[in-house]
């Protein structure tokens, strides 16, 4: 542990400072480098308001292969959020790529209505660049109970949900809800772009970014939905699954897991690129 100290990073514990390339620079106690101190560096690059690090093979460190986040650079006011999950990363990611689960757990925050199951459409659309969209659309349809009160009693709506996922563990969700029958341009609320970054912690346990309007209600909800209703869930799996490889339980495919399904199947083909490249 430690704290950055002008352009060094300075031990918490024996107060030894470190530069960008590693180096002991300084120490406290004669003044002097220290040839035989030295820490890992790691590649980083500040792109769309955060730190993306590489913590692989220095040398195959590619900037061009970050996101794209940019919605994140404008001037609206964001919190940052952060949640330690009790699950894999693969899990959590399971849960965002299957937008269709928002009808059962979420039911009691964010829940859409019924409307994925009574009119939505659903298509799951891989990109040359590997990008894995998983889209919802659900034309004319009851508005969620949160937009009730902004709507005329009975009003339908056009209301479409896009996940965006990026290797290994990067997603965007993209919201969208206007008045039936404006072809999108009649909307309810602005159209919403937010990030959903997981970082492993363990094999079973993972760190969940993500961000929310600046608003006590929009907490409130968020933490229902992160931590009564998403968490719970995700860690009981986790707990059933134990250290079992995913597919040696045979699991289940519904039609709703087509994008986390896909998911898997890339993360599993990037897996044996990269371990062949290494034999």
């Amino acid at each position: 542990r430690g704290a950055r100290d002008g352009d060094m990073m300075r031990c918490a514990y024996h107060g030894l400072a470190f530069d960008g390339s590693g180096a002991c620079a300084h120490t406290p106690f004669t003044g002097q480098p220290l040839d035989l101190a030295r820490v890992e560096v790691l590649p980083v690059v500040e792109r769309h308001t955060g730190l993306w690090f590489w913590p692989g093979d220095a040398d195959k460190a590619d900037p061009s292969l970050i996101p794209d986040f940019s919605f994140l650079d404008s001037d609206r006011p964001l919190h940052r959020g952060h949640i330690r999950m009790d699950a894999s990363y693969e899990l959590v990611t399971d849960n965002l790529m299957d937008l269709s689960h928002a009808e059962f757990i979420h039911r009691d925050s964010f829940g859409v209505n019924g409307s994925l199951l009574t009119c939505g459409q659903h298509e799951v659309v891989q990109e040359e660049s590997g990008a894995i969209w998983n889209n919802w659309t659900m034309p004319d349809s009851d508005p969620p109970a949160w937009a009730v009160p902004m709507l005329p009693e009975g009003a339908k709506t056009d209301q479409w949900l896009h996940m965006r996922w990026n290797a290994p563990s990067s997603l965007a969700l993209f919201i969208g809800l206007a008045k039936s029958g404006t072809d999108r341009k009649d909307m309810v609320v602005p159209p919403m772009a937010d990030p959903h970054i997981l970082v492993p912690e363990t094999g079973t346990s993972t760190h969940y970014f993500y961000t929310h309007e600046p608003t006590p209600e929009s907490f409130a909800l968020l933490e229902k939905a992160f931590l009564e209703e998403d968490h719970p869930m995700l860690h009981a799996q986790q707990q059933a699954m134990g250290e079992a490889d995913f597919w040696d339980l045979k699991p289940v495919i519904l039609p709703s897991d087509a994008g986390a399904i896909r998911v898997r199947r890339r993360m599993m083909q990037l897996r044996r690129a990269e371990e062949g490249a290494s034999a």
